[in-house]
């Protein structure tokens, strides 16, 4: 079985509850495997990074296996906007997050199952230039910290890295830990570019945090909020804390 999400933001979460936590979101268009199903519960495995959470029922609709592959293999169109509104068939209105999919999108239209959705907004589509990185990721400037939050009205620090690079046509994985095993080592601030990607660790040598690497030593990441702070051989200097924040472990290039 397989599903797609035809809400705005909706809550993924550890357990099949509401009063679980809320491990991830699923956007606008986000489509995935249902593992298992329940009376008011889904296991789902997301298309675009195989994360794995409980959706309620009631907040997704049912696509075919031949829908799934079309959408796989289909060219992804995003939403560039913070927020843009689109209209169906039959005159009802979405609220549509930046970074929301829009199926088989062309001429301002798409499409989920035989739903005809009018969209007006702002799209991007296809691989962008790495410079392109630090253009997105400033739009989430001051968005404040949400665990599992993926949109500029709460957003964690691995949901901000995975969204930038998704909105410039790259695939992240989820968390921090799993985003870490992708791309190449470098070995030295002085070998990175603005838009690689800058990891943490904690007292056990668990990476827990990343931020994207901007020009001039800094880096935007999300602590508290959305922020832009110095980066150096230590890690993270808060000015606003005069201290250190994050212990840095490794730089990965990822483009």
């Amino acid at each position: 079985m397989f599903g797609i999400c035809n809400l705005s933001i909706v809550p993924l979460r550890a357990e099949p509850s509401d009063q679980s936590e809320m491990i991830s979101q699923v956007l606008f268009g986000d489509y995935f495997t249902i593992i298992e199903k329940n009376k008011c519960w889904s296991k789902i495995k997301m298309a675009f990074d195989h994360f794995e959470g409980y959706i309620d029922h009631k907040q997704f609709v049912e696509i075919s296996e031949t829908q799934f592959i079309a959408l796989s293999e289909s060219e992804h169109t995003y939403a560039a906007e913070i927020i843009a509104f689109s209209s169906n068939t039959n005159k009802d209105f979405f609220t549509i997050p930046l970074g929301a999919h829009l199926p088989y999108y062309v001429n301002k239209q798409f499409q989920i199952n035989s739903e005809i959705y009018h969209f007006e907004g702002t799209v991007l589509k296809g691989c962008l230039p790495k410079t392109e990185l630090l253009q997105r990721a400033h739009v989430y400037l001051n968005s404040p910290f949400l665990w599992g939050g993926k949109t500029p009205f709460g957003i964690d620090c691995s949901g901000f890295t995975q969204m930038v690079y998704k909105l410039c046509g790259y695939k992240l994985l989820r968390n921090a830990k799993e985003q870490a095993t992708q791309g190449e080592v470098l070995s030295f601030i002085e070998e990175s570019e603005p838009g690689d990607l800058a990891f943490f660790d904690n007292e056990d040598g668990e990476i827990i945090h990343v931020g994207i690497i901007l020009n001039n030593y800094t880096i935007i990441h999300a602590h508290g909020k959305v922020r832009i702070d110095t980066l150096d051989h230590s890690g993270i200097y808060n000015s606003d804390l005069q201290k250190h924040t994050h212990k840095l472990r490794v730089i990965k290039k990822i483009i």
